[in-house]
């Protein structure tokens, strides 16, 4: 059972609470907006009540008992409240398990399809996301020198620079210089060895003993100059054998491979020694074996495949310049909310410690400022609609875009809520990639956050401008002049504000109205808006959802709320009439008891009927508006001309299928008629993830209707009646 979020204490201890306790807490790190969980039991998380908490974005669960918590700004003090926390002494405690325990933990982790490539990206995640601070301190001191540079101050770029300006360069370089080092420390971390030998192998290349052998008259070094490339390569002979000599200051792939194979040879080292003498001897033997093979043969290695992605790239961008600069700017947007981007970050790095310079991270500035303008048409219209939280929310994650060049506060906060942004946004994201492509590209030789601060670090300076102007205003006018909401959640959205507005003290208070806009009391036809949405198939599977039965819920008109007195629909002839809802897919008809569900089983979402499948086309069971339709394709929700609000949701915990084996017929905001088919749905896939297929229909606004008789215990066809409505 989930351990609820909600209740007393700060957002530290609802948070710790919301994801089961801190002995449900095996590791916690944060980046710039994330807290990053990995649980003991992702299934004791309750994301419903987390992302109902005052201060949490959103909540993103992953493979592998992992949970990604979007705070905003405010990560770090969140996540040091939580460290600090006295139940987070030692960071969380593991519970004690058996061997068997571990086995079918382990074997339920590897059923996941992807899961290698889940744990590549978080290794190389995990291995850049703590730099993000340094990273855009750095990135912002070479904003600060540029704009001297274009005012005349000083010649960024000169030479002979004075001492003053050599200082400032080392106080960003000192970042991408040892940014090798630093990759090897929180690589080695992630994969659970010490991280202060894989800084030690990875420093030991770059010390200057090691950097001054190269191009060097010391004897046993010998320098080829290739007359074709126009390039000269060092190679000392160590031990007898021959070592090709590298700069690594700068390189990210060679402490990436570097660690992945020390992690290796450390725990089989683990293995060997006895524990009492795993200080002295893991450590020596480690970095003993690891530092020639490094010099000898990963350095090498490391460099060849970073520059060949590089030249990769590269290619398409000098021969394709026009292709390469809309590819960029239409992937970012689906790989950033994943975690994904992490490798294109490093080719940014590698093509500056090697080439002296970066093409991607112009057309990137495309998406980031087609991000903050969808945010900032988002920020209009809450202010327009007068619209208090999305006004805060879509004010601070502007302010992080344009001055931090960090988009996951409006990603997280904004985007990925309203599905309508994106397609907006994305034709900004077009328009800014074919202005840079056309106009011939935009480099730039520094590692730059793209915001407003570092317009001055790209080249063509006006290029990149015109860019990314065209991207902010683009998406911020489709976003505004469409709206983020649909007209039916607009109208919904307006009746909320207009009831908690009308709101006295006197009458009580505006979070009891929007309390009752939200269960589907009759004020939420006020203004002659649409009733609310049947539950979205988050609130299917959380036992935080707001159970529609309730005995709190009003049932009638009350004091509070005049104006849904005026609107509310009232109760005629038709209340004996009795509304037939049908089967939307052909079985045996069950009990809501019986569906193995407990929010179901509760009736929390209504009374009504499940329904054992033998076959895989669901339609609706009446006619109405589609007001919902899962991404997933497992879940719908159709509203009735007579206000019946019906869910339809297949299987159980099917959510976690992420649409696979779901075929979607339909979308949202249209008229269906009985029998319109909705989804086909793989039955064998769904049994094959091990989720059973029941379908569940439930009318879930039970409380506002006389009467809801479900008919149960038959075998049925679909269109058979199943359950009879009574207003």
């Amino acid at each position: 059972m989930n351990t609820p979020a909600t209740g007393h204490g700060t957002l530290a201890e609802r948070i710790l609470r919301g994801v089961g306790g801190a002995e449900n807490v095996e590791s916690l790190t944060h980046c710039a907006t994330r807290l990053r969980f990995q649980l003991h039991d992702g299934a004791k998380a309750d994301p419903a009540a987390l992302d109902a908490l005052d201060g949490v974005m959103a909540t993103v669960p992953q493979s592998g008992d992992r949970l990604q918590i979007v705070i905003g700004g405010a990560v770090a003090r969140v996540y040091s409240e939580i460290m600090n926390l006295p139940s987070m002494t030692n960071g969380g405690t593991a519970p004690r398990k058996s061997d068997a325990d571990v086995k079918a933990e382990m074997r339920a982790k590897s059923r996941g399809r992807f899961a290698w490539l889940d744990n590549f990206f978080e290794y190389l995640s995990d291995s850049f996301r703590p730099l993000m601070g340094v990273l855009l301190g750095s990135s912002l001191i070479i904003a600060i020198a540029s704009v001297l540079d274009a005012l005349g101050v000083v010649d960024f770029r000169a030479a002979d620079k004075s001492a003053t300006w050599v200082f400032v360069d080392a106080m960003w370089r000192s970042v991408l210089y040892f940014l090798p080092i630093f990759v090897a420390y929180n690589a080695a971390k992630k994969l659970k060895v010490d991280p202060w030998v894989g800084a030690a192998v990875m420093a030991a290349v770059m010390t200057p003993n090691f950097t001054g052998l190269i191009n060097s008259k010391i004897p046993g070094v010998t320098t080829t100059t290739n007359e074709t490339l126009g390039t000269t390569e060092s190679v000392a002979h160590v031990f007898g054998l021959p070592m090709q000599l590298n700069d690594y200051g700068g390189q990210v792939f060679v402490p990436l491979l570097m660690v992945a194979l020390l992690a290796l040879v450390y725990k089989g080292l683990q293995r060997i020694f006895p524990e009492s003498v795993h200080m002295v001897f893991v450590p020596f033997f480690s970095m003993l074996i690891m530092i020639p093979v490094t010099a000898f043969l990963i350095g090498p290695l490391g460099i060849w495949a970073g520059n060949g992605l590089g030249e990769g790239l590269s290619w398409l961008n000098n021969n394709a310049p026009i292709v390469f600069a809309i590819m960029i700017p239409l992937l970012y947007p689906f790989l950033v909310p994943l975690g994904l981007h992490w490798p294109l970050n490093a080719l940014m790095l590698q093509n500056i410690n090697t080439l002296g310079y970066d093409f991607i991270q112009g057309p990137m500035g495309a998406w980031n400022f087609a991000c903050f303008g969808a945010t900032a048409g988002v920020l209009l219209l809450s202010v327009r609609h007068r619209e208090k939280e999305m006004r805060q929310t879509a004010t601070g994650a502007l302010a992080a875009g344009l001055f931090g060049g960090i988009s996951e506060p409006s990603l997280y906060g904004i985007h990925l809520r309203f599905k309508r942004i994106y397609p907006r946004m994305l034709v900004g994201c077009l328009v800014g990639g074919v202005i840079v492509g056309v106009l011939g590209g935009v480099d730039t030789n520094a590692f730059a956050f793209t915001s407003l601060l570092t317009i001055p670090v790209f080249d063509p300076m006006l290029v990149y401008v015109i860019a990314i102007t065209a991207s902010f205003f683009t998406a911020m006018a489709l976003v505004y002049f469409s709206d983020f909401r649909t007209p039916q959640d607009r109208a919904r959205a307006n009746a909320e504000r207009d009831a908690a507005e009308a709101t006295s003290p006197e009458t009580g208070t505006a979070a009891e109205d929007r309390e009752l806009v939200t269960v589907g009391a009759p004020a939420a036809a006020t203004a002659g808006s649409a009733a609310p949405a049947s539950p979205t198939a988050e609130s299917a599977t959380s036992t935080a959802t707001t159970p529609t039965a309730s005995p709190t819920t009003p049932t009638a008109p009350t004091a509070t709320a005049p104006a849904a007195v005026a609107t509310a629909p009232v109760a005629t002839a038709t209340a004996a009439k009795g509304i037939e809802l049908a089967a939307p897919v052909a079985g045996r008809v069950v009990d809501l008891d019986e569906v193995g569900d407990p929010v179901f089983a509760s009736r929390a979402l209504g009374e009504g009927v499940g329904i054992e499948p033998t076959d895989g086309r669901v339609v609706a069971p009446v006619d109405g508006e589609l007001m919902v339709v899962a991404d997933t394709g497992h879940a719908f929700g159709i509203r009735t001309a007579d206000g019946v609000e019906v869910l339809i949701h297949v299987g159980i915990d099917t959510v976690q299928m992420q649409g696979e084996g779901f075929d979607v017929r339909a979308e949202a905001g249209r008229q269906v008629r009985a029998g319109d088919l909705l989804v086909e749905v793989d039955l064998d896939a769904v049994r094959a993830a091990e989720h059973p297929t029941v379908t569940l229909m439930t009318v879930t606004n039970t409380a506002e209707l006389a009467s809801v008789e479900p008919h149960t215990g038959q075998d049925v066809a679909v269109g058979a009646p199943v359950v009879t409505v009574r207003r």
